[in-house]
């Protein structure tokens, strides 16, 4: 009985580079004191001085911060993009972004209108009077935002996005792996990228210690660094009253990437752990990806989403499994590497606060679910093996400067070769020339005066250096290798009894056969949907 073994098992043998990083953040900066009511009332008549709370007070500073964004952009010359409906934002972006030549600088200002919380004024009547007074209360609204397109010469291209509204919360985006190609490069560390990551290295070590030091501390530079760059909602006395951003985190993407050593291989490895792991979803499998206990008392479950999807865009799968508000991803990235991140939506499904000084235990968190993923996925055989032993079969070989043409699948004669050297493997003492020339004439159906002595040294060579058969030390005699009878075995036995016969029932109408009526109802299915 073959047991079988954890899809980080299989790929041990197979990555060239694997790295853990930071990829994409999504971060809240915000004044903690006017995010509630009182502290907006108090700022409006402790701070400012104001007789009254009302947020027809700040409507001065919305038009200073609109006026000042304008006025910094006419001043460097940076263009002001009103994004259309439908059209992507990162599509504009990179359209800037090629045409920006220097190392850090804005590329853009983009203006859209978006759904935001924010704070109005009511009008309130005294019970029992005609008196009314203005009641600051919490909202929805659609107001401007204005995205800062940018790039920093540490992180590379960011973009910050502030709400023209008071209280005027910002977001912020960042790419922890565009971070670790810049100080790669500062640190003279060669490297091939790889869409955001990394497909080659010549330090992987260090390249991974790189990674490791980004942290709350760099972010916040970040922050503060761009903050005093552009212009500021609050004035510098607000600032100094304790009126500062504070960043917490809303969205962390942590990633892991295994480059395989055989790309092509990649695709067959990732379906045949889809096809195999299908019920990670549930929730006995999701307390494993994750650590966490998930409570099972009678019909209650820790609330959830329990499944798995399977998700097509074009011809690439990628696998999903989710955790309340968390979700592990995992897909073949551009057909070199394995790529599993785990993107946290809300720290608190893992008890841990969103402050962005708790940056350290997200990512231990998230970068374990990569790992546990994993280990937790099952596989039955390592498909990059049995990919690289049919490549091998099917193409040229070059053994010592010696070029022997590939034994393809489906030439009747390989088959024939691969037939003959399974019955000469009964031959204790090995076999012959002539004696394989006579087994392979009779599976093909002709005289062996048919088959010169000449195409039979080349049909030995090329068994021969595919290592399927080996000459007996000091004779003219040959045996099959055990590597050799093995993949002959097989490779007759899927051609004649599974190739043929699906192939003749798919081609036969009358066939009843159930291969063939599955794809007859599989094709019903299809007109059905199209």
């Amino acid at each position: 009985m073959t047991l079988p073994r954890s899809a980080a098992e299989v790929l041990a043998g197979h990555v060239s580079l694997e790295i853990e990083c930071i990829d994409r953040m999504y971060l809240n900066l915000y004044i903690p004191k006017l995010q509630y009511v009182g502290g907006v009332v108090h700022f409006l008549r402790a701070h400012r001085g104001h007789p009254i709370a009302s947020t027809a007070l700040v409507e001065p500073m919305t038009r200073d911060f609109v006026a000042a964004l304008h006025r910094y952009a006419a001043e460097q010359h940076v263009p002001v993009v009103d994004f259309a409906k439908g059209v992507r934002k990162d599509d504009i972006a990179h359209q800037f972004l090629a045409e920006f030549e220097g190392e850090e600088g804005v590329l853009f200002i983009g203006r859209a209108q978006e759904k935001a919380q924010i704070f109005r004024t009511e009008k309130r009547r005294v019970p029992g009077s005609d008196t009314t007074y203005p009641w600051i209360v919490r909202a929805s609204a659609m107001v401007n935002h204005f995205y800062v397109y940018a790039i920093d010469r540490d992180f590379g291209p960011f973009f910050l996005k502030f709400c023209s509204y008071f209280p005027y919360n910002a977001k912020l985006c960042i790419n922890g792996n565009e971070w670790a190609k810049r100080q790669a490069a500062k640190k003279g560390i060669a490297f091939v990228a790889l869409d955001n990551g990394f497909s080659s290295c010549e330090d992987p070590d260090r390249l991974q210690a790189l990674c490791r030091r980004l942290d709350a501390e760099a972010i916040d530079s970040l922050v503060r660094k761009w903050l005093a760059l552009l212009p500021h909602p609050f004035t510098a006395s607000d600032r100094r009253a304790g009126y500062r951003y504070d960043i917490s985190i809303l969205q962390a993407e942590l990633s892991l990437t295994q480059v395989l050593d055989r790309p092509a291989s990649g695709r067959a490895f990732f379906e045949s752990v889809i096809r195999e792991n299908l019920d990670l979803g549930r929730p006995d499998q999701v307390s494993l990806v994750f650590d966490r206990r998930v409570r099972t008392r009678g019909k209650i479950l820790t609330p959830s989403r329990y499944r798995t999807r399977v998700i097509t865009a074009g011809v690439t799968p990628s696998l999903h499994i989710e955790y309340k508000h968390t979700r592990v991803k995992q897909y073949h990235k551009e057909g070199v590497a394995l790529r599993t991140e785990t993107t946290i939506n809300d720290t608190r499904d893992f008890a841990i606060g969103k402050r962005l000084c708790n940056l350290a235990a997200l990512c231990k968190v998230g970068f374990s679910a990569n790992r546990r993923l994993l280990k937790t996925q099952t596989i039955s055989h390592d498909p990059i093996i049995g990919e690289r032993v049919f490549e091998e079969l099917n193409r040229p070989v070059l053994v010592e400067h010696q070029r022997a043409p590939g034994l393809r699948f489906g030439d009747p004669r390989v088959q024939g070769l691969f037939a003959a050297i399974t019955i000469c493997r009964l031959q204790p003492d090995g076999f012959t020339n002539g004696q394989l020339r006579q087994h392979l004439a009779e599976l093909l159906g002709c005289d062996p005066e048919q088959i010169s002595s000449g195409r039979m040294t080349y049909d030995l060579r090329r068994l021969r250096m595919h290592g399927l058969i080996e000459r007996l030390a000091g004779t003219n005699r040959y045996r099959p290798t055990e590597h050799g009878w093995r993949v002959a075995w097989f490779c007759t036995r899927a051609y004649n009894r599974f190739l043929r016969t699906g192939l003749s029932e798919l081609a036969d109408p009358q066939s009843t056969a159930p291969l063939r009526r599955a794809l007859d109802d599989l094709s019903v299915s299809s007109r059905l949907v199209a």
